[in-house]
């Protein structure tokens, strides 16, 4: 694991930007693994810029993301089919056909987690997946758990993710309480893992992940395991590391 120290959030997107970029550059038909959240917007948004200046192409890269709420359609705003669209795929060269999502309209849970792993298999795996990490250890919708789930699943999310999911939504009442994320297996099958990380309040569970024992009740921490991280993160973040 490498851990990159970045001066502020801006410093943590270019570092975490570069990294995507490379890869593009260096396999122009790679596989992209994409995250939603505060966090990688950022990323994004320099991936954009790069993209207007010509020195990026998106035209044969795949992506597949990590999760998607179960129950939102494509065009509620809040759905990560919706926050994708807005943050990157409407403003690059990306083929809209080879974007992936789990399908959160699909009520058969079974059915649409099946579907998700026949998509990852038909791709090919991921090339470079990107990661946030929550305030709890989850990386995409793998709450803390008594086991690694292995391939796509349901999950239902806890109090505190549906808690903190709440300033996007009119009530809590309107919050997702489920959601269809990758697993695992899947996310440590990709070739290479990037971890953006930003901010003091996730200082102590970077430590945890990063830095303590490897335990399902701490999904991250199972990327210690990995044999290509990198977890680009700013000084508040890692102000309890060493």
């Amino acid at each position: 694991m490498k851990i990159v120290k970045a001066k502020d959030y801006k410093d943590m997107s270019r570092k975490a930007a570069n990294i995507i970029s490379a890869q593009v550059i260096m396999k122009p038909n790679c596989v992209l693994g994409l995250a939603t959240g505060s966090t990688p917007i950022g990323t994004y948004e320099q991936l954009v810029e790069w993209y207007n200046q010509g020195d990026l192409d998106f035209g044969q890269v795949t992506t597949v993301n990590l999760d998607e709420y179960k129950g939102l359609t494509k065009e509620n705003d809040q759905s990560y089919y919706y926050f994708m669209n807005d943050k990157l795929f409407s403003k690059v060269n990306v083929n809209k056909e080879r974007t992936f999502l789990p399908d959160g309209m699909e009520p058969d849970s079974e059915k649409a987690c099946k579907a998700y792993n026949e998509i990852i298999a038909s791709v090919g795996g991921i090339d470079l997946q990107l990661l946030g990490l929550g305030h709890n250890g989850h990386i995409g919708f793998n709450e803390p758990a008594d086991t690694f789930e292995a391939e796509t699943h349901c999950v239902d999310l806890t109090e505190s993710t549906i808690k903190a999911n709440q300033r996007f939504f009119a009530s809590i009442d309107e919050v997702p309480k489920q959601a269809y994320t990758m697993g695992i297996k899947t996310i440590m099958q990709a070739n290479k893992v990037l971890v953006v990380v930003s901010g003091e309040d996730k200082a102590k569970i970077v430590k945890e992940a990063f830095f303590g024992p490897i335990t399902p009740r701490v999904q991250a921490s199972v990327l210690q395991l990995h044999k290509d991280v990198i977890v680009v993160a700013d000084e508040a973040a890692l102000s309890l590391v060493k």
